[in-house]
């Protein structure tokens, strides 16, 4: 599909938002069990006073619809569970996701046990979407203490973090879980946790470019 360039930035493989989700094999377990995916494409409005979340659009590529990125929320309850990708009510199909590319081996490699009933799953799932998208909230989320909020956040993120790369990966990979590894890794993960929340705080409200030209025809 076209997009207006001049009106969107356009996410793809080759954004730095995308390329991390492709490469980074934590986030296999976002992806393959909490179902936490994100879309090949997002186009993110240019200008505007509004933060980057009431900014970013995903486009369907089967009926043109640009769903607003906050009907993929955590307020909206629809963050998660969103293991085939995206669900479009408007022409009842499904909005691609881009796979990390450490999900995607793992999705090759078990295709045998899963395969035979991928269409029935896949169906099931389906059913389901419609009832998720009823009564949604795309309005500003309430700011009530937003301290708390990226600090309980990237808290929850480095915490997850550290038990998923400090131990649960190296026991799939058949290494030894030692208690200097446990030590260093916990004040590590921790940091890198906050450093996300707040990276995320701070990016999640960053504001668009002003139109100095519309500026001085309203003034």
């Amino acid at each position: 599909m076209n997009y207006d360039k001049k009106k969107y930035k356009i996410w793809d493989w080759k954004s730095p938002v995308i390329l991390h989700w492709i490469i980074n094999p934590g986030l296999v377990i976002n992806e393959l069990i909490l179902g936490q995916t994100i879309p090949k494409v997002m186009l993110i409005e240019r200008e505007g006073s509004k933060p980057f979340y009431q900014r970013s659009f995903v486009p369907c590529p089967h009926c043109g619809t640009l769903h607003s990125g906050l009907k993929w929320s955590s307020q909206n309850k629809t963050a998660f569970k969103n293991w085939f990708g995206y669900y479009c009510e408007n022409c009842k199909g499904i909005i691609p996701p881009q796979r990390n590319l450490t999900s995607l081996i793992i999705i090759i490699l078990t295709f045998p046990i899963w395969g035979w009933f991928r269409k029935s799953i896949r169906q099931s799932w389906l059913d389901k979407q419609p009832a998720r998208y009823m009564n949604l909230n795309l309005e500003i989320p309430e700011k009530k203490n937003t301290t708390k909020n990226w600090l309980k956040s990237g808290l929850f993120f480095g915490i997850f973090m550290y038990v998923t790369m400090t131990i649960i990966f190296p026991l799939i990979e058949q290494k030894e879980v030692t208690q200097k590894s446990l030590l260093i890794g916990l004040p590590l993960w921790l940091i890198c946790g906050l450093g996300w929340g707040y990276t995320m705080k701070v990016w999640m409200n960053k504001k668009g470019k002003i139109n100095k030209a519309s500026n001085k025809v309203l003034q």
